[in-house]
């Protein structure tokens, strides 16, 4: 008997997972791509729109730097730092904009000790360990059966809840990524760095990123459920 997670049945059932992710990352490369040539009213550079919102929020201290990449941009709250990919850092359109402000709300969030930033920010040693350990696990018990006997189920059900773990990580994330979002919405607005025509490119931007977020946790969740079917199945 083939175990369901290593049949055709327990492939298929990751497809809907996996179109979600090719549709994710298709709307925000679409919406990068249309609105990276769309120009702002007030001619700011994302690096000028990342520091304007964290003076004015009294974060002085944290540092905007250039890195290499597209849509590598993130912020570092272990160096309280803004990274800012080149298009974006000098960039001076609406989705520039929109990033450069996504980012910074990371920083208002850490500056306000948002819980489920703290969470994230707790778990992310612990997950990279689970990260690293969990196919290992997976795969050694589905393998070595032969060789390890009944504790391959064990080394299987240990790689089942790192796994868990990740998903875990991949559901936490969400809240965070839609607060720095709104955060960045509201900022932008407020400091009157966007008209409020130029809202809507924000919006879609933004919300386009998010997307991913989903895509990413409902691949998780549905790659933990194989999984657990999966280790199910050797038990019987």
């Amino acid at each position: 008997m083939i175990p369901y997670g290593m049949s055709l049945d327990g492939l298929i059932f990751m497809i809907p997972a996996l179109l979600l992710a090719l549709w994710a990352q298709f709307k925000l490369r679409s919406n990068y791509e249309r609105y990276s040539h769309v120009g702002t009213r007030n001619g700011l550079s994302g690096a000028q729109t990342a520091r304007e919102i964290l003076d004015r929020n009294g974060l002085q201290n944290v540092e905007i730097y250039e890195v290499e990449g597209t849509l590598s941009d993130h912020y570092d709250p272990s160096k309280r730092a803004v990274f800012l990919s080149t298009d974006v850092y000098h960039g001076n359109s609406v989705a520039s904009l929109a990033v450069a402000a996504h980012e910074v709300g990371h920083a208002l969030q850490h500056k306000l000790s948002y819980a489920p930033l703290n969470l994230r920010m707790a778990l992310v040693p612990i997950t990279g360990i689970a990260t690293n350990l969990s196919m290992f696990l997976i795969l050694g018990g589905i393998f070595l059966g032969s060789v390890l006997g009944p504790i391959s189920s064990t080394l299987l059900w240990i790689g089942v809840g790192c796994y868990a773990l990740i998903a875990f990580f991949q559901l936490v994330t969400l809240p965070v990524e839609y607060d720095a979002s709104a955060r960045a919405k509201v900022q932008l607005l407020k400091l009157g760095i966007i008209d409020p025509r130029e809202s809507e490119g924000v919006e879609r931007m933004l919300g386009a990123a998010a997307l991913t977020y989903v895509a990413a946790m409902v691949s998780a969740l549905m790659e933990l459920i194989r999984l657990f079917l999966l280790a199910r199945s050797r038990d019987e």
